[in-house]
Order: structure tokens, then sequence, then C-alpha cells
């Protein structure tokens, strides 16, 4: 277990800057709400937002995801020096693709609009068009924030993109404090373009600590960019595939009631906290660890590191789907309820919430999976599945919508993304063989229990508490509060006593060290 000792440990630091990082994205999401509440402005903003996020997050994600196993080889045939300038050349490289595309979205905002909005008319989609060429310049630091990301993480560097958020959501919340009655909606995607550059500078310090020294060199012949470029195509495909399911949602949501579209947003960000908290810490820490072994040949590494990080998956995402399903009303009414946001969005956002939860465990299974497929060198293989995951996604919306509207759009995502994680891990096995599954049924079936009666321990304390202090924000914030802590422990003790080995393995640690001490 010294292997998994060092992982979760990693991952541990990891948690501890992400969870910094999302109270602070939280904090701004709450002020977001309360700010400009739940309506057309923030509708228009969410989709343009949208616009500019899915070119930003098509590069950092494939870039940095191919760049680790490529730097690592460069680093062995070419040393440190070689390293360094190769990661110079992949930057300057990559800034001048992203000014191309900078130009093409200006000159083709309207079209994106078209696509992503197709019910915004008038008004509002002429601001949409106009908050989109505002945030365009994002996809300047993006590409060059994942060359980065792939550069520190290569060099077992985790803080500086573990923390990344932190000055991130500094800016919008200053913005958002101070200056957007002033500015308004306009002004707020401003702040988010000074946002996404902060987080290029936060990576500087900790990339010259490990002796990077930026220097201009563009050569296009460079080898190793053909190749980064070459295993990030299907990887940039297979994003912009996965994102079409939240562009289908948002579509199909801009014709329907007025906040359908924020409430579809607000209630992915929250399912979404457990997926970039701990679910990423996982993936961040585990990636370089399968990509050895893979380049070892050694199949057996591979499934022993993705049993570990499956199971831990399950660990924390079936009871996290039960308790968001049991308290998804007084979680949005005190996360979101205040200012323009009122009972009927937390009430949409709530519904949305609740379906968007029953995906959780097969979205972080999904990324965990595909790490592995990439420590393979296989990018085909989970592009091809994402096209198949939009195509039941597509389908399922626009059979659900018509009976459930908005919660109909959550729901088909998370059945399309179930789908698609059964896929993946069939192809998985039979690429590389028996993968335990017999074991991550039992682990499942095991949370599954621990989770279903931690579900009803929370809820009935909670209403129960809420019922014997009366109705108010800080009671119904006690009464959460009380509910989740000791649904925590109920759940932490069935799963010991259920011979879970991980949450065994930590329990005997912490005795092993207070014995110790």
């Amino acid at each position: 277990m010294s292997k998994s000792n060092k992982t979760a440990k990693s991952a541990l630091i990891i948690i501890i800057f992400t969870l910094g990082s999302k109270f602070l994205g939280f904090l701004r999401e709450v002020l977001i709400a309360a700010k400009f509440g739940s309506g057309m402005e923030t509708d228009t903003f969410f989709i343009a937002l949208t616009a500019t996020s899915l070119v930003t997050g098509f590069l950092s994600n494939a870039i940095s995801t191919t760049f680790i196993p490529v730097i690592s080889e460069i680093e062995s045939k070419e040393g440190k020096k070689g390293k360094i300038e190769h990661t110079n050349n992949m930057i300057n490289v990559i800034f001048f693709v992203s000014l191309i595309l900078v130009i093409i979205g200006l000159l083709g905002t309207p079209i994106i609009i078209k696509l992503l909005a197709s019910g915004f008319e008038g008004e509002q989609f002429n601001l949409a068009v106009k908050l989109t060429r505002i945030g365009l310049p994002m996809i300047l630091f993006s590409g060059v924030i994942g060359v980065m990301t792939g550069y520190l993480q290569s060099e077992q560097r985790f803080n500086a993109t573990a923390m990344i958020g932190i000055p991130f959501n500094f800016i919008y919340i200053f913005f958002l404090l101070f200056l957007s009655s002033i500015f308004g909606i306009r002004g707020l995607m401003v702040a988010g373009v000074i946002a996404v550059f902060s987080q290029l500078l936060v990576q500087i310090p900790e990339a010259r600590l490990s002796g990077f020294k930026y220097k201009f060199i563009f050569d296009l012949k460079d080898k190793y960019i053909k190749k980064v470029l070459y295993l990030s195509l299907p990887v940039l495909i297979g994003v912009a595939i996965n994102d079409l399911n939240a562009i289908v949602d948002k579509t199909l949501a801009s014709s329907l009631v007025s906040g359908s579209i924020s409430a579809l947003n607000y209630a992915s960000k929250l399912n979404g906290l457990i997926l970039g908290v701990f679910i990423s810490a996982i993936t961040t820490v585990i990636f370089p660890v399968l990509s050895k072994e893979a380049n070892d040949d050694n199949i057996d590494g591979v499934e022993s590191t993705m049993s570990y990080g499956i199971n831990l998956i399950l660990l924390i995402t079936v009871p996290a789907t039960v308790g968001m399903i049991v308290l998804a009303k007084p979680i949005v009414e005190i996360a979101f309820q205040r200012g323009e946001f009122d009972a009927i969005a937390t009430l949409m956002t709530s519904q949305a919430l609740i379906f968007y939860s029953i995906g959780l465990v097969a979205m972080a299974l999904r990324l965990l999976i595909t790490r592995v497929y990439y420590s393979l060198q296989d990018t085909k293989t989970p592009m091809i599945n994402g096209a198949i995951s939009v195509g039941f996604n597509i389908v399922l919306n626009l059979i659900l919508v018509n009976f459930m509207a908005h919660a109909g759009l959550a729901l088909a995502t998370s059945i399309a993304t179930t789908i698609a994680a059964i896929m993946l891990l069939y192809g998985l096995k039979k690429k590389i063989g028996s993968l335990g599954t017999k074991e991550y049924i039992i682990t499942f079936l095991k949370t599954g229990l621990a989770s279903a009666i931690m579900g009803i321990v929370a809820y009935i304390v909670y209403h129960g508490l809420y019922g014997i202090l009366g109705v108010s924000k800080l009671h119904n914030l006690i009464s959460l509060l009380v509910a989740v802590g000791l649904a925590v422990i109920v759940y932490g003790v069935l799963c010991y006593l259920l011979k879970i080995e991980e949450v065994r393995y930590m329990v005997n640690k912490v005795k092993e060290r207070f014995i110790g001490n």
C-alpha cells in the first residue's frame, strides 16, 4: 500500500487547495445569483461563457493531458534543458494557434450564438454576441495554461495547478462586491477574462522554482510538437463532443421558461463540486502513475492503480449522490436563495440537481477510465465513446424535455453519461483483460447499502431538527450541517463495519499515528 499511501497523500494536498478554490467559486456563484438573479441576463451570460469556455476547455485539457507523457519522454532523452526548450516552443506555438482561434471567433460569433441558443432573439441575441466577443481573449491564455500545467505535473508539482482557482475566483468576487452595480453583466465578462489570465500568473513562480525560464523559441517542425498535436486531436474532438451535452441542454433550455438555463447551470455547479474537488484530485495524481505503468508495459500495475482509483471514487460519489438527492432543496436554498434568487429559482435548481446527481457516479468513473485509455496512448476510443454519448443525450433530451422540462434535460445527461461509462469499461476489458469487476460490484453494493442508511438518517435529522428550530435561514443552515455531519459519521462507521478495505486502511493509519504518539 506504499504507492497507494503516496497517492493518497498527494491527492489530499490537492483536495485541500482545491477546497479553498471551490469555496471561493461557490461564493462567486452565490454572488452572481444575488447580484443578477436567474433570468434573461444570467441566461445570456452563461451562454456567452459557454461559447468561450468551450474552446478554452478544449485547449487546456487536451494540451495538458497529452503533454505529460510526451514531456517525460523528452526529459529521458534530452534531459532537463531539452525539456525546458521544448516547453517554451510549445508555449509559443499554442499561443499562435490561440490567436488564430480568437480572430475566427470574433468573425463567427453570431453563428456560434445561433448554434448554442437558438431561442435567443432581439436584444438577448445581441447581448450574447457582445458578451462572447468580450470573453474571447480567454482563449489566448488557456492553451498556455495547459502547457504549464503539463510541465508542472511532469515535475510532480501539483500545488500551483491545484490552487489555480483562488486568484481566479478572487477577481470575480471583487468585481461582484464592488463593481457589478457600475459595470453590470458586461463588466462581469471582462472580470472573467482577467480571472483566466490570473491562472497563468499563479503558475509562474512554481515553474521558476523548478528551473523553468521563458525563452522565445518557435519551431513548427519540432517532432515533439507534432506528436502532442497529433495526440491532442482526438482529445480535442472528444472534449468538444462531451461538452456538446451541456450545449444541447442549454440550447433546448433556451426555449423553455426564463431561468431554465440558469437553473441547469447552478445545479451543474453544485454537482460538479464533488467532481472538481475530490475526483479531480484522484485522477490528477493517478494519471502520471498510470502512464508510467503503461509505458513499462506493466498491465497488472495499470489494473491495480485503476482499481484503487475506482474504489476511492465509489466511496466518495455513492454517498454524495444519495446526500444531494435527499437534501437537494435545502442545499440550493442555503447556497443561492437570496437577493434576486427566489423560491421559484430554488425549486427549479433543486429539481435539476436531483437528476444531475443520478449520473454523478458515472461521471466520476468516466473521468478516471478515460485517463486509463490515455495512459495506454489510446485517445480515439474516448472520442468515439463521447460521440455515442452525445447521440444518446440528444435523443433522450428530445423525449424527456416534453415531460419534465429542464429537469428532463438533466436526467438525459445522467442516463447518457452512465451508458458511456459502462461502454468504456467494457471496451477496456476487451483491451487489457480482466478488470476485477466483481470487486467493484462488491464495493458498490457495500457503499450503496451504507449510503442508503446514511440518507435515511440525514433526511430524518434534517426535517426533525428544522421542525423543532423553526423557519429561518440560520436554522436551515444549522439543520443541514448537523444532518450532514451525523450522516458522514454513520456512513464512515458502516463502511468500516462492512469491511471496505480503503476505509479500514485509513482508520488503521490513524490508529497507528495516535498510538505512536
